[in-house]
């Protein structure tokens, strides 16, 4: 493929306004995360921003469910050869989601006394109808990990 009809095509789906999908696990990453958002916002969450990026990390989406700010983290898995979903979102995992949270609240210019959650969505997609949950305070704002020996 030529550069010329390289940039064409990006131009097109630029022009078009629609957001690329991708394929491979990234494109089932974003398939999931479109499930848990429906799902969200089924059960009465508000969804305020997807993938906040900051320098300590990245929250998949930011919600709001009755007043309290939520920072949801979505797992899938295809099967449950490696587990659920649920249980990949480790404690080394928890301290990066909490760190972007704290840089979230700091960018926002949020106050300090804003309630907030970590909520975890699990998407078991085994061939048939993909199974979400919602795990609603999934875990606490983690310890600082100690100095490293």
């Amino acid at each position: 493929m030529t550069p010329r009809i390289l940039l064409d095509r990006i131009v097109a789906t630029l022009r078009a306004g629609r957001k690329p999908r991708y394929s491979g696990t990234r494109g089932l990453g974003q398939r999931w995360e479109g499930l848990a958002t429906k799902h969200l916002e089924a059960a009465g969450y508000v969804i305020r921003e997807r993938n906040f990026r900051g320098r300590t990390g990245e929250i998949d989406l930011v919600a709001e469910e009755s007043g309290v700010l939520c920072f949801v983290e979505v797992k899938g898995r295809s099967g449950t050869g490696f587990g659920l979903p649920a249980e990949a979102v480790t404690a080394d995992k928890q301290r990066r989601i909490a760190r972007a949270a704290q840089e979230y609240l700091l960018r926002r210019r949020l106050p300090s006394s804003t309630r907030c959650r970590f909520d975890v969505v699990s998407v078991l997609d085994s061939g048939g109808s993909p199974e979400v949950t919602i795990l609603r305070d999934a875990f606490a704002m983690p310890e600082a990990r100690g100095p490293r020996a």
